[in-house]
């Protein structure tokens, strides 16, 4: 799940409501995203408050018990990476090794310029700070639970490449499904001509569910009524999804006001979801 952790209906006790409403669901992780300067671009979409993720997770890892915590995405450049990686080997050693580190590169070009980061740099900078991440833990004499999952968010050619170099999963973002389909083909030709293990699939998907079919070449996964939503999962596990994060947010600021419509979308696919495992269909479209 992945959890507005910015908006005008956003504060501490809603986050907490998120957080056991998600983890009492029965789902096995929740994620929020990163913002540092809330910049005019960033406002428009995402307004304030913003709460930090590092700061929310760690808050939040306090109430819960089961769930796993993470980002999607960590904005890799806006943060020194040995600063980076000991605040996640920190909340990761905190929170009984419950942390899944999504990063990308980012977008915001004001928010870049706020934070004095190069923005036309902003793909060198990640690669490099990802490795010094990587090395980092590697390094840490007391790390013994095992590296942090690194998941490689981007849609273009660039974050499939950082996918296989450097990434535990890619973690695509809002899709339709024969996007997707066409990606994993170029995700597959990248790994072999590296030779180098292709990455696990962790996509996140849009979650909103309808009355009625949405139909046409643009429908998002995970958009429609809810054999449509379940249809699409399956399908993504049946391509070799292990993980498949659902984003009700649809995009207006104001329905962080109204939790409870995304809490019940999400309660009807887990109802649904459980349903159908009990019940399987005898054939997979």
């Amino acid at each position: 799940m992945n959890v507005p952790n910015f908006g005008p209906g956003t504060d501490p006790s809603v986050l907490r409501d998120w957080a056991q409403t998600v983890e009492g669901l029965g789902f096995d992780l929740l994620m929020v995203s990163d913002h540092i300067v809330v910049t005019p671009d960033v406002a428009e979409q995402y307004p304030a408050p913003f709460y930090e993720p590092f700061t929310t997770l760690s808050w939040l890892a306090g109430v819960t018990g089961r769930v796993r915590l993470g980002t999607t995405v960590l904005i890799v450049p806006y943060r020194h990476p040995l600063l980076v990686a000991r605040m996640a080997a920190n909340l990761d050693r905190l929170s009984g090794g419950r942390l899944v580190l999504g990063v990308g590169v980012g977008w915001a070009r004001q928010e870049f310029e706020a934070l004095g980061v190069p923005f036309e740099r902003r793909g060198r900078l990640t690669d490099d700070h990802l490795q010094v991440m990587l090395t980092a833990w590697q390094d840490e004499a007391d790390y013994r639970s095992g590296r942090i999952p690194l998941w490689v968010g981007g849609n273009s050619d660039a974050g499939l490449r950082r996918a296989v170099r450097l990434g535990d999963a890619w973690h695509p973002l809002r899709f339709t499904l024969p996007w997707y389909r066409e990606a994993l083909h170029r995700l597959k030709a990248i790994a072999d001509e590296r030779r180098r293990p292709t990455p696990a699939l962790a996509p996140r998907i849009a979650l909103r569910l309808t009355g009625s079919p949405v139909t046409g070449s643009e429908r998002l996964a995970g958009e429609g009524t809810i054999d449509q939503v379940l249809d699409d999962l399956e399908q993504l596990r049946h391509l070799g999804a292990d993980t498949v994060v659902l984003d009700p947010f649809n995009g207006d600021p104001r329905e962080t006001c109204h939790p409870r419509a995304a809490w019940q979308a999400l309660a009807t696919v887990a109802a649904s979801w459980d349903l159908r495992a009990h019940h399987p269909r005898t054939e997979h479209r």
